[in-house]
């Protein structure tokens, strides 16, 4: 993917490739600025791509709407305003399969499953959590349009080291369940720790591409990137 923000912008990403098979982690991570959410964003439609293209299951989908993406099995979890703070967390999660037409108890049942806090929680006002907990609504609300591809957008930034650990367990949870994940992270090392496949991407490029474990041992990767 050659793109970037608006018509006739500066492009950010330079023939970036990103993929993720199904039921696999490829986390994307790099220096500030390298183009991480960027090239999580071209992926779900939300930047001009002058090159290249976006498939999923092997359909080209590089013209569609970001809401037309979701109901070809695509969720995003933003890094920030990612649930309605005034509503119950029972309610985001119902919010979440606005595209839906069919019974979502079975599916809401699943959520509460991967995250029984939010169970525990379900009539208490979403704004009144935690910022894990606030997370996992986000997380739960995404997988409520059962999605096949789950993008995540630093789902650990600003949380306790405890909370992440959680997180990433959740997270490895829901791949287990047929779901690929793509997410950008800040904690490059604990993410790449549980990464099927990472990219690092420096300057809107593919500096590095490998299993997690690979690049993990890269002794290139983790002086410039892993801090030593």
């Amino acid at each position: 993917m050659t793109g970037g923000y608006g018509r006739g912008g500066p492009d950010i990403l330079h023939d970036c490739t990103i993929s993720v098979n199904k039921g696999e982690i490829a986390v994307i991570v790099g220096p500030n600025g390298a183009g991480k959410s960027t090239g999580m964003k071209a992926v779900f439609g939300m930047l001009n791509l002058r090159e290249g293209s976006v498939r999923i299951a092997g359909e080209d989908i590089t013209h569609l709407t970001p809401q037309d993406r979701v109901a070809k099995g695509m969720a995003f979890v933003p890094q920030t305003s990612n649930i309605f703070t005034s509503m119950t967390v029972e309610e985001n999660l119902e919010m979440g399969a606005f595209l839906r037409r069919d019974d979502i108890r079975g599916t809401m049942e699943q959520v509460y499953g991967l995250f029984p806090i939010l169970k525990d929680k379900r009539r208490q006002a979403a704004g009144e959590l935690s910022g894990g907990q606030r997370q996992q609504v986000a997380v739960g609300r995404a997988l409520m349009t059962q999605p096949k591809v789950l993008m995540l957008d630093e789902p650990t930034a600003g949380v306790s080291p405890i909370v992440m650990d959680e997180l990433f367990d959740r997270i490895i949870e829901v791949a287990r369940t047929g779901i690929s994940i793509l997410m950008v992270e800040q904690n490059a090392r604990q993410a790449l720790e549980i990464a099927d496949k990472g990219y690092v991407l420096v300057q809107g490029r593919n500096a590095y591409t490998d299993t997690g474990e690979a690049l993990l041992a890269d002794p290139e990767v983790r002086r410039s990137f892993l801090g030593g």
